[in-house]
């Protein structure tokens, strides 16, 4: 859907989106219970319903959404992995594990694997394939 299509839906039915922003207000303000967010998220599809955006339109701008974020926190845990090298800590355990932290980042990994666990600032970022980045950043750790 065009942006400029929703702005001017949204200026010919500016009455309706008053009207549900209001009962809105109303249900979050007066129900206490699971009820009011049930009832929200019935006046939120509607409105979306009426203005014809679809369930594919929001699933493809929440998907949108996520794998920006996604890439902005990866590439902030690499440049984190540059900066922050020189005082990351190597721990080897006896089973061949390690585990590489950092102010920010928390690598884990086996000895041999292609592989690591990257954490950043606590937020699992999931497996990734070991690069340069990634082998100058345990390397440097490994020589603390």
């Amino acid at each position: 859907m065009d942006m400029n299509m929703l702005f001017e839906f949204i200026q010919q039915n500016w009455l309706i989106f008053l009207i549900a922003l209001i009962i809105l207000l109303v249900v979050v303000n007066v129900v206490k219970t699971m009820v009011k967010w049930a009832l929200v998220i019935v006046i939120v599809a509607a409105v979306a319903v009426y203005s014809g955006i679809s369930w594919n339109d929001i699933n493809q701008v929440v998907t949108t959404v996520k794998d920006e974020t996604v890439q902005k926190l990866k590439d902030q845990a690499m440049q984190a992995m540059v900066d922050e090298a020189k005082t990351a800590t190597y721990e080897r355990n006896a089973d061949g594990s390690f585990v590489i932290k950092s102010d920010n980042l928390e690598l884990k990994g086996t000895e041999g694997s292609s592989k690591v666990e990257v954490a950043f600032n606590g937020v699992s970022l999931g497996k990734w394939e070991i690069n340069d980045t990634i082998k100058a950043f345990m390397e440097t750790a490994k020589q603390r």
